[in-house]
């Protein structure tokens, strides 16, 4: 034998090679699929924030098309109504989808609470953006663009914390 050729039981049939009798590695597309759905459905603090994004990256959207509908009363008439029914629905998505927490906490107490988060959020993002234009007035539209979404980051976090910790 040379050290080009290699030795190789002669029992291991195809299925073998792939897994255990009957399988196939790797695993096929559907079961992976399978364990992706039961994990982003747990209870986990990873799943819940991928649910929690997913939800507020819905409600954003429904923001904006709410202003967008709207927009022809007045943009601040669009923005109020589009922040509170878009934080309406988030509440309840979250109650619901996120946290599981449907039979624990009901309709008024989410909203109630969530509503609260989500001004105290508010009133966070509008503080850090003043300052920022105080502070650093001639800063440039992708830095701002930048600060906001940072900002925004970190008020979801806490946000996100607040939600799983306090409310649900």
């Amino acid at each position: 034998m040379t050290v080009l050729e290699l030795s190789r039981p002669t029992d291991i049939g195809v299925a073998s090679a792939f897994g255990p009798e009957g399988t196939s590695y790797p695993p096929p597309v559907a079961s992976r699929l399978t364990h992706l759905i039961h994990g982003v459905r747990s209870d986990r603090a990873m799943a819940q924030l991928v649910r929690f994004a997913l939800v507020g990256g819905s409600s954003n959207i429904a923001y904006v098309a709410l202003f967008y509908v709207l927009y022809s009363v007045g943009p601040l008439a669009a923005n109020v109504v589009g922040s509170v029914v878009s934080t309406l629905i988030a509440n309840e998505l979250h109650r619901q989808l996120t946290f599981h927490a449907a039979d624990r906490v009901g309709w008024f107490t989410a909203q109630w609470e969530g509503g609260g988060l989500a001004l105290i959020g508010l009133g966070i993002t509008t503080t850090a953006l003043a300052a920022l234009d105080y502070w650093v007035p001639d800063l440039g539209n992708t830095a701002q663009a930048a600060a906001i979404l940072a900002i925004t980051a970190a008020v979801g976090g806490i946000r996100f914390l607040a939600l799983r910790g306090l409310v649900f």
